[in-house]
């Protein structure tokens, strides 16, 4: 099966912190473009992620976050290009690669590598199966510093991204 990448999403919702959070903003860095491929009878999938084309703040995806304070187009801009440049340096690390287990019937066990680093975890899942079409949604929490990074700061880390992330994904995958 394929991944649909015009019905996925993976979003992570990204938080302020230090003593100046107040200063800051919120966001929702997301991807509509997962690739890759889901093997249902293998209990296992093969996805990636071009991170170069990453989302911050999309309108819909900051209200289902329950981000109601407003962010601005340079600031969008600022923080996608510090992610991108600073943080995940995606020149050096081009994709998320993700590869998926079955570890029971409502488990997953997810290898992630980003920044050079995996990640293994195993998380809930709620599958899906209708005809040629399978969706597997669930959330997880993951730690920027489990890849190696160093959450970005400002002013000595008066403001600062909170090292901890919530991430919700929802991937759907067709027969071909």
């Amino acid at each position: 099966m394929l991944v649909d990448p015009a019905a996925s999403v993976v979003a992570i919702e990204v938080r302020r912190g230090g003593p100046l959070a107040g200063l800051g903003h919120d966001h929702v860095v997301a991807s509509r473009d997962v690739q890759g491929y889901v093997l249902p009878h293998d209990a296992r999938a093969d996805l990636f992620v071009p991170l170069a084309r990453l989302t911050v703040d999309e309108a819909g995806l900051r209200s289902e976050w329950g981000m109601d304070k407003p962010v601005s187009a340079e600031a969008i801009e600022g923080t996608r290009r510090n992610m991108l440049e600073k943080v995940l340096e995606a020149e050096h690390h081009p994709y998320a690669l993700v590869r998926i287990s079955r570890k029971d019937e409502a488990t997953l066990r997810v290898a992630i590598t980003l920044h050079g680093r995996t990640l293994e975890v195993d998380t809930p899942a709620h599958i899906e199966h209708a005809d040629r079409k399978m969706t597997v949604s669930g959330s997880m929490t993951i730690a920027q510093s489990d890849f190696g990074i160093t959450p970005f700061s400002v002013l000595g880390g008066a403001l600062q991204v909170q090292d901890s992330l919530a991430l919700r994904y929802r991937i759907v995958a067709l027969r071909q």
